[in-house]
């Protein structure tokens, strides 16, 4: 079984996610804690950190059962295949939004642009740091082709 990409109606990703385990399929949403103003109040919020999109975990057999779903749009691809997440990669990121992880822990006097930067929280990935600011970091990963923006603490 591997990870895929499922594209959603517009935020309808936590609704998605709960038909699609009440099915019996396994899937995740990944949600993190913002603040929203209103005009009368604030509330705490849990915002889906991939909009439009639910991870889900099925075999090669049940791939149309997600389809059960009327919020499912369609499966993400990548290169004409189903675009496909690793198990890493997804504990990775349950660990990130948990806050179990520790992006920096060398001194910022030692890094410069254009190092070579290995991030523990990301599986040791290899990473090039392409720009560095008073309170965050940018390092470019080659694995996934993106930036990361690190907040210092």
């Amino acid at each position: 079984m591997s990870w895929c990409v499922l594209h959603t109606k517009p935020r309808s990703e936590k609704k998605v996610e709960q038909e699609l385990l009440s099915l019996g399929i396994h899937a995740y949403c990944p949600t993190r804690s913002e603040v929203r103003l209103w005009s009368d109040r604030k509330k705490r919020v849990q915002v889906p950190v991939l909009p439009s999109m639910v991870l889900v975990n099925v075999d090669d057999r049940d791939v149309n059962r997600v389809f059960e779903s009327p919020g499912v749009l369609r499966y993400m691809f990548w290169l004409g295949k189903r675009a496909v997440v690793r198990q890493s990669e997804v504990d990775i990121l349950k660990k990130y939004l948990k806050g179990d992880y520790n992006f920096i822990n060398s001194n910022l006097s030692n890094i410069k642009v254009g190092d070579n930067y290995k991030l523990p929280s990301f599986n040791n990935e290899n990473g090039i740091v392409n720009r560095i600011s008073n309170n965050s970091i940018w390092i470019y990963l080659n694995s996934l082709g993106f930036s990361v923006k690190l907040k210092l603490a």
